[in-house]
C-alpha cells in the first residue's frame, strides 16, 4: 500500500458495536452502532445501518437510520432512504425526496453566529 493512500474503515452489516467509535480516516457503516461516532473525515451511513447515538463528523451521507444528533463541520447529505430522529448542524445540507427527518436543523454556510432576533416592544 502506498504511504499516502487514503485509508477507509468499514463496519459491515453483520457487525454490532456498543461504545464510542473514533476515527481519523473515512468510515462507512452498514452495521449497528449504539454509541457516539467521532470522525475527522467523511462518513457514509449505508441503507442497512442503525445508529443510536450522536455523530460528530467532517461530512456525512446518510441512507440508513440514525437516532441521535449529527454535527458536521461541512455537509450533511440525507438520501431518500434515510430516517433521522435528532437535530442536525452543518454548513451545507442536501435532502432527497422521501427522507424521514424529525428534529431541528441549523444550516449556516458562513459559520457566522446568527444575530439575535429583534426585541418587540409593546406600545402603550
Amino acid at each position: 500500500m502506498a504511504e499516502n493512500a487514503p485509508t477507509h474503515s468499514f463496519i459491515t452489516a453483520d457487525v454490532e458495536i456498543v461504545g464510542t467509535v473514533t476515527s481519523n480516516s473515512a468510515i462507512r457503516i452498514d452495521g449497528k452502532l449504539e454509541g457516539e461516532l467521532i470522525c475527522e473525515n467523511d462518513v457514509a451511513i449505508g441503507k442497512t445501518a442503525e445508529i443510536k447515538g450522536n455523530l460528530s463528523v467532517n461530512s456525512i451521507s446518510v441512507a440508513g437510520t440514525v437516532n441521535g444528533n449529527i454535527n458536521a463541520k461541512d455537509k450533511i447529505d440525507l438520501k431518500s432512504t434515510a430516517k433521522l430522529l435528532g437535530d442536525i448542524k452543518a454548513k451545507r445540507l442536501s435532502v432527497e425526496d422521501g427522507v424521514t427527518f424529525v428534529g431541528r436543523s441549523e444550516v449556516n454556510p458562513t459559520g457566522a453566529q446568527a444575530a439575535p432576533a429583534p426585541v418587540q416592544r409593546e406600545r402603550f
